[in-house]
């Protein structure tokens, strides 16, 4: 029999196109024979659709203009029950029970935990990361103290609140990490706020800039070094990809050049690293998922500086599935196709509600 799998994608975020494109690469990649697939979009104002995959999408061939088809049916959660969690709530009814869903939601509210927690509540087994590696992971500053707990490289930076904004003084700063500078927003995702600043005029900018997404931000030291890239896949025990590297045809490897420009940067898989480098970076990648009490997926980057040493630079716990992302195109390379990729996450996300499901919710003395 089929498993019945819900996507869910869209959501109120900045990253909402980008989900749009992933959720689209899924729903074309995914072995139709052994699974039936349920769409589930959210709007930018937060709004829940139910889909047909026959034509969920609108501009779906143009990164710039691809919009979420919305519908007038819409879809209700029921917390805490085991069948019949989702509602049309056009006639109240269950429209199917999902055996799993896959939250292709990137950034605010997708990757943060919120979504996470949802479906923890409505009993529904989801790929992925649970409520906490999702939350530590899509916060840089938090991220950062427990990879540093960990015994792991970072890049020095500071940290800033809108409550401690007047502290924020360029010539300190610039003092401690040099120039250039990275200014980004601390919970957010693929780029977006973030600043590669040269001058105190762009910095004071970039600060602005990193303001408009967040209440919390980094300024943080350019790494001179080789930007790598590592697919993590697994629960208790994960595994890594071969490396990729990243070589940016701008400044930086940016939100366009991530998701819209297909030539915005090179990837270079795999990359051209000796195998002693490519051992260390494999095994910093999966310390640092393990670290940050990540599950099911991640895509761990990182810089190798002049020393060779390993210096971590962020974790995405959901990582782009467009047709241009790292994350399941290093699979592909490693031996593991995209079809086969989505069976495997599909599998640990049920495996890992089937362990929460043994533990006690009550005490009986």
């Amino acid at each position: 029999m089929k498993k019945k799998v819900g996507i869910i994608f869209g959501g109120k975020s900045t990253e909402h196109e980008v989900s749009l494109q992933s959720a689209k690469n899924i729903v074309e990649a995914i072995d139709k024979t052994k699974y039936d697939v349920f769409l589930m979009g959210i709007d930018k104002e937060g709004k829940w659709h139910l889909n047909d995959h026959t034509h969920y999408l609108l501009n779906e061939e143009d990164p710039k203009l691809i919009a979420l088809n919305k519908t007038n049916e819409k879809v209700a959660f029921v917390p805490g029950e085991y069948e019949n969690q989702l509602l049309n709530t056009n006639s109240t009814e269950a429209f199917a029970q999902l055996d799993v869903v896959i939250p292709i939601l990137h950034g605010t509210l997708g990757e943060d935990g919120s979504i996470q927690g949802l479906l923890r509540m409505a009993n529904i087994p989801f790929v992925g990361s649970s409520i906490l590696g999702s939350a530590i992971s899509m916060d840089k500053d938090i991220a950062k103290r427990l990879l540093i707990d960990a015994g792991l490289n970072v890049a020095k930076s500071f940290t800033f609140t809108r409550t401690t904004k007047d502290k924020i003084d360029f010539k300190k700063i610039t003092y401690e990490l040099g120039l250039p500078l990275f200014i980004k927003p601390a919970n957010q995702g693929s780029s977006v706020g973030v600043s590669k600043v040269n001058t105190e005029i762009e910095f004071i900018d970039g600060i602005e800039d990193a303001f408009k997404y967040d209440h919390k931000i980094i300024v943080e030291e350019a790494i001179n070094g080789r930007e790598i890239e590592c697919s993590i896949l697994g629960n208790d025990n994960p595994k890594s990809s071969i490396p990729g590297e990243v070589l940016p045809t701008g400044d930086f490897y940016s939100y366009e050049a991530k998701y819209i420009d297909e030539k915005g940067a090179i990837l270079e898989i795999p990359a051209k690293l000796n195998k002693e480098i490519t051992n260390k970076v494999q095994h910093t990648a999966i310390q640092a998922f393990k670290a940050l009490n990540c599950e099911g997926m991640a895509r761990v980057d990182v810089f190798i500086d002049h020393n060779e040493d390993v210096i971590v630079n962020e974790i995405n716990t959901i990582p782009g599935f467009t047709k241009i992302s790292m994350y399941p195109k290093l699979w592909e390379i490693s031996g593991v196709s995209y079809s086969e990729l989505i069976e495997e996450l599909i599998d640990l996300a049920i495996e890992r509600y089937q362990r929460d499901l043994s533990l006690k919710s009550s005490f009986d003395g």
